[in-house]
């Protein structure tokens, strides 16, 4: 047993570089674990200026003046933030406190087409499962609200940490951007002079976190978009709201999609019952759905490296367990940054 272990450390750690790897990799997990919350508006800040590094460099390329870009990317990004907090957030909370009111008449119709079903095929559900079902349905629905309403009560909390993400973000974003070959000079002088390895992981990460993250944005964007003028066009109920749903559900592969077809299938047909329309509701998302997994995904992420869909959701899972949200919605780039980490990792002849 010793000797098998002695040869796997001898294959992976001969390399002193490796070992100072894996000293700078524990020790900036241990960092995020211990020191994440506080941190998260440094850690946002350079995710988004890492976003808009790209459109910094796209000018560049064309021949813009690399202080004239960064503003240019600056204001852009502004723009964004002034027209989702402008714009779209008081639509989706116009939107959601309508659904909230609603959610009751939603149930009742929800249990009538069971009962429905039951009536067709009744070996299917008991009426015993139905009662049972709405009754839970029902009660987690009461307990939300009734958590909603107490927690509103302590928001205030929440809204000052709001402010300082909405204050301090953006100027962390601007400093990223301008600042950058300072920051990495910086950085850089407190690594080994002999960092070989660490540059080809470093290559290697950015390479793949940059393409992932930026194309992310750009399929959340045109999913979203086009799946609010899609359900706009059919005047379908809270359109923005699950325009955003189905946007972010892009993030999860596979999980994500799945999870956001309740909602649009139980609107739908709330809305339209089992008429026409709800089947061109169905349809159209699921044609902007096989169109965002075979079209858009293929040319948006030609060059990250594929990950198997099993990888995808144990790292979903285990993720999301560790760090909750943030877990979940950063869980692929992570399981690529570890893949890009393995892939330039030093093996010995062991």
């Amino acid at each position: 047993m010793l000797k098998v272990l002695r040869s796997w450390v001898d294959r992976y750690f001969s390399d002193e570089e490796a070992v100072v790897l894996f000293i700078v990799l524990l020790f900036g997990m241990v960092f995020i674990l211990l020191w994440g919350d506080i941190m998260a508006p440094v850690i946002a800040g350079g995710i988004l200026a890492f976003v808009l590094q790209g459109l910094v460099s796209y000018m560049v390329g064309l021949g813009v003046g690399k202080k004239l870009a960064v503003y240019i990317a600056f204001v852009f990004f502004s723009g964004i933030v002034v027209t989702f907090f402008l714009v779209l957030m008081p639509l989706v909370w116009v939107q959601l406190s309508s659904l909230v009111n609603d959610v009751p008449e939603i149930f009742q119709s929800l249990e009538s087409y069971i009962v429905l079903a039951h009536e067709k095929y009744p070996g299917l559900v008991s009426l015993e499962d139905i009662d049972r079902l709405y009754q839970q349905a029902s009660n987690e629905v009461a307990g939300f609200v009734q958590w909603a309403a107490s927690h509103s009560l302590k928001s205030l909390p929440l809204l000052i940490s709001f402010l300082i993400y909405l204050i301090v973000v953006p100027i962390l974003v601007f400093f990223f951007l301008k600042d950058k070959e300072q920051i990495f000079s910086a950085i850089a002088r407190l690594l080994p002079q002999n960092r070989k390895v660490m540059t080809n992981v470093w290559l290697e990460m950015n390479l793949q976190f940059a393409n992932y993250i930026r194309g992310k944005v750009v399929e959340i964007v045109i999913v979203g978009g086009s799946t609010y003028l899609a359900f706009v066009f059919m005047d379908l109920n809270y359109a923005a709201l699950l325009a955003i749903l189905v946007g972010l559900s892009v993030v999860i592969p596979y999980i994500g999609a799945v999870i956001v077809t309740i909602p649009v299938t139980v609107i739908a047909l709330f809305q339209y019952g089992l008429q026409d329309e709800f089947y061109y509701v169905m349809l159209a998302y699921l044609v902007i759905q096989m169109l965002d997994g075979n079209v858009l995904v293929p040319l948006l992420f030609s060059e990250v490296v594929n990950l198997h869909p099993i990888v995808i959701i144990v790292s979903v899972l285990f993720f999301g367990g560790v760090w909750g949200v943030w877990g979940v919605f950063f869980a692929i780039p992570l399981a690529t940054l570890i893949k890009a980490v393995f892939t330039a990792w030093p093996r010995g002849l062991a």
